[in-house]
């Protein structure tokens, strides 16, 4: 787990950031700042491993801040100017996040965090090699699968699911008002989920094929989503759709 401190002087900012922190499995809240001054005595007493730190606050701006403090926390500069990026990769800043911040944009600067702490963290001798995210529970004849999501296991039934976005080590599963972030691989998923429910049209996406609104070209519609479909997917997919077309 990384202990991270957000600090930021508008409260609308600080509590989407912590929105995103809490759907983030290997992501662990220390607390938030309304200013750099407040960040000092937390840093003073609790560890922390990654500090979003925003630029432009009164009193003491997030690059003075790290300056003058030097803090021993990854940092994450999150600013809604780009101006100042030069500035903070000098300060040698782990990333630096423009605001509007996307929750995809987010999750990357947080694995690149994780990514460069992996190392420092003990490991006992001898220890077995990692075991892969055991795939998510299911079979061609349940309607529902469990996954774990927000330190927890969670049922999803299957006719809910839209359709499943890979993000690197993480799947973003699209089923209901709010996707859910699960630690996986969208093989996994392809392999369990029914594959006359669900087809593969792209590295990155899974659709669910009673969502689908329309087809135009190469582009799949699911409401407010455009899902490109690749290239070397493309014929099974279409083959899957002629086999339900109407002539």
């Amino acid at each position: 787990m990384l202990r991270c401190l957000l600090v930021d002087d508008e409260p609308l900012a600080l509590r989407l950031l912590t929105s995103y922190v809490e759907r983030v499995p290997f992501l662990e809240l220390v607390g938030t700042c309304r200013s750099a001054l407040e960040a000092m005595t937390v840093l003073q007493q609790e560890q922390v491993d990654v500090l979003f730190l925003d630029i432009q606050m009164p009193d003491l701006t997030g690059i003075e801040f790290v300056r003058s403090m030097q803090p021993q926390a990854l940092v994450i500069f999150t600013t809604a100017y780009e101006g100042f990026a030069l500035e903070g990769f000098n300060l040698n800043a782990l990333d630096y996040l423009v605001k509007p911040i996307a929750f995809e944009r987010f999750v990357k600067a947080a694995q690149k965090a994780q990514e460069r702490l992996a190392p420092h963290q003990p490991e006992p001798a001898a220890a077995p090699a990692p075991t892969p995210p055991a795939a998510p529970s299911a079979t061609p004849h349940d309607d529902y699968i469990f996954v774990k999501a927000d330190y927890h296991t969670q049922r999803l039934n299957l006719r809910d699911i839209r359709y499943l976005e890979g993000l690197k080590d993480y799947i973003k599963i699209y089923a209901g008002a709010k996707p859910i972030l699960t630690l996986n691989s969208l093989k996994a998923f392809e392999d369990r989920l029914p594959p006359q429910d669900f087809v593969r049209v792209h590295r990155s996406y899974i659709v669910a094929v009673a969502h689908i609104d329309s087809i135009r070209k190469n582009r799949i519609y699911m409401g407010e989503a455009i899902i490109p479909i690749g290239e070397s997917y493309a014929e099974a997919f279409f083959k899957l759709i002629e086999e339900r077309n109407m002539h």
